[in-house]
């Protein structure tokens, strides 16, 4: 049994050398005469994602460089289409509604500021004094400029780039309309304007 075993491992483990084969003690051991080797021997795994460069492989003479495999590369993953169903842009996870109401909070909040600083008026007395109005004509207004390109499929993550983008914009909003609610609690608790 050890020179079985001695007779595999010298098999195995000699590098570019030829080695005579002990085959006094095994029958079985003749069939390996002369055992010669070219090229290392190495273990490769293909892995998805960026290949990385190993540097503990062996490595190979100029001569005879490792095969490269010839398979393509797999296609781009495809992006899914952007449906344009009413119920679906309005739906709660859509793409329409948290940019809808944010585009609509920077501007009332803006608004509310640039009213409270010209007039001196808190927001619920903008409200009460004709606010209302302005705020159903702006909301509709920025609701269809924003319903339009989404039910032509375009999407706001298409058109971003640089420093304008498509998450700048929801965080934006998610402020302003934090922004207009501790406006409005601020002004409610105070009893008056805030600035």
């Amino acid at each position: 049994m050890a020179t079985a075993s001695f007779n595999m491992q010298s098999v195995f483990s000699g590098a570019l050398t030829t080695r005579k084969i002990n085959t006094n003690k095994l029958g079985f051991a003749g069939n390996f005469h002369n055992f010669k080797r070219n090229f290392p021997v190495g273990v490769r795994c293909m892995a998805e994602g960026k290949p990385m460069k190993d540097e503990s492989a062996p490595s190979t003479s100029a001569s005879q460089p490792l095969p490269k495999s010839s398979s393509p590369p797999p296609p781009p993953p495809t992006k899914p289409k952007v449906s344009t169903k009413f119920s679906d842009l309005l739906a709660f996870s859509g793409p329409a509604p948290e940019r809808i109401n944010g585009r609509l909070a920077m501007v009332g909040f803006v608004a509310a500021l640039a009213v409270e600083l010209s007039k001196g008026e808190n927001v619920l007395a903008q409200i009460s004094d004709g606010g209302v109005s302005w705020f159903l004509g702006t909301a509709a207004i920025l609701t269809l400029a924003s319903l339009v390109p989404l039910f032509k499929g375009i999407t706001a993550e298409s058109k971003s780039k640089g420093l304008m983008t498509s998450d700048a914009e929801l965080w934006n909003g998610r402020f302003a309309m934090l922004g207009l609610v501790a406006l409005a609690f601020t002004e409610f608790v105070k009893g008056g304007t805030l600035v």
